[in-house]
């Protein structure tokens, strides 16, 4: 099913799982990782039996950001991935979904460490769920870096910006509830039960119009480009196609009926 050393894939029914495999290093991002990363977003597009997809971490962890040294290829990490990073110099942007953004819904399921570069990958996932003990931040001013994985653009967009300045300009942590209640996060559970909530979301969006559901989401973060009535023009013209699919009429069909609705992406 793919993957690689440092990122696992399964299938559990129509959502793929992505899980960030080096609970070693709290799941640092290694060049193995994002090509897994990168692999696993064009598989979940490529595959119409998808119809959703789980990010999450292995050992307790989601992701302590950057690992500079593996990134590099340098000892046994990575060699093997160089030519895929000189054949596409933007993948690891387009892994960490700062220059790809997938079709699918992705659902973020975050245990222990979600920081650096974690907190930049977490900005473009869809739905974000994380145990009460997970730690959010954007440390990189501390160490006198700067969070070029999109932080300085997604963030300010996706909460109050003044809770967006302050995240990033001190570089402290942040609690799963305190990240919650800024917007960060969408859902705080009892630690270890992260992936479980994410799977429960992951199943009501598979059970909903795949064609629905990848134009909602689609039409949602094109419209955040426009103006109010450009956003609402751009809507009917994505939009409207939809009542016309073979997938409306089954779900119309369904409900007169009072039965579960089987689609088709038709």
């Amino acid at each position: 099913m793919g993957g690689t050393e440092h990122l696992a894939v399964q299938r559990e029914g129509a959502t793929l799982i992505l899980t960030l495999n080096r609970p070693e290093a709290k799941n640092a991002l290694s060049l193995p990782m994002l090509v897994g990363l990168y692999d696993g977003w064009v598989a979940a597009d490529a595959d119409d039996e998808i119809r959703s997809v789980v990010l999450t971490g292995a050992g307790g962890a989601f992701c302590a950001g950057m690992d500079l040294k593996a990134l590099a290829g340098k000892g046994m990490d990575g060699d093997q991935y160089r030519d895929r990073m000189k054949a596409d110099p933007d993948l690891h942007w387009k892994a960490m979904l700062r220059h790809h953004r997938p079709r699918k819904p992705v659902i973020a399921a975050v245990e222990g460490y979600c920081v650096a570069g974690g907190t930049e990958i977490l900005q473009g996932t869809d739905i974000r769920v994380a145990g009460e003990s997970a730690t959010f931040g954007l440390f990189e001013v501390k160490r006198g870096l700067f969070p070029i994985g999109g932080s300085t653009v997604r963030l300010p967009r996706q909460i109050p910006r003044t809770h967006a300045l302050e995240m990033l300009l001190t570089g402290r942590p942040y609690s799963a509830r305190e990240a919650a209640d800024v917007g960060l996060i969408g859902h705080v559970v009892p630690d270890g039960t992260a992936l479980e909530k994410a799977l429960a979301i992951a199943g009501q969006i598979n059970a909903c119009g795949p064609l629905a559901v990848e134009a909602v989401k689609a039409s949602v973060y094109e419209a955040a480009e426009m103006s109010e009535t450009d956003g609402l023009a751009a809507e009917l013209k994505r939009g409207w196609p939809i009542f016309d699919t073979a997938d409306a009429k089954e779900g119309s069909r369904a409900f007169a009926e009072k039965r579960p609705p089987v689609f088709r992406r038709a």
